[in-house]
């Protein structure tokens, strides 16, 4: 094997370990953009719940609910538990 297949074969290995941190990189960047979204619908759940427990519940509230919580629970199946303390919360 000559000098310039030796720097090519590198080369390849190199550009294959730069594509695989690259996906491990996005991946965790969009677990990110999900919890963010997790954490707005759950910051809309609240504000329902808690207009329905003073009275001013909206028309269509009800339904609405029901599907912040089906999105809540596809994002749990998909990437982890949602807790009350939040993210980054510890046991």
């Amino acid at each position: 094997m000559g000098l310039m297949d030796k720097v090519k074969a590198q080369a390849t290995q190199l550009a294959e370990k730069a594509q695989e941190a690259g996906k491990a990189g996005q991946a965790k960047l969009d677990a990110l953009a999900a919890r963010r979204r997790a954490e707005g619908l759950l910051n809309e759940l609240g504000r329902i719940a808690y207009a329905s427990r003073v009275g001013r519940a909206a028309p269509g509230d009800e339904r609405r609910a029901g599907d912040l919580v089906e999105q809540l629970r596809q994002y749990e199946a998909e990437y982890e538990p949602l807790t009350p303390e939040g993210p980054g919360a510890s046991t």
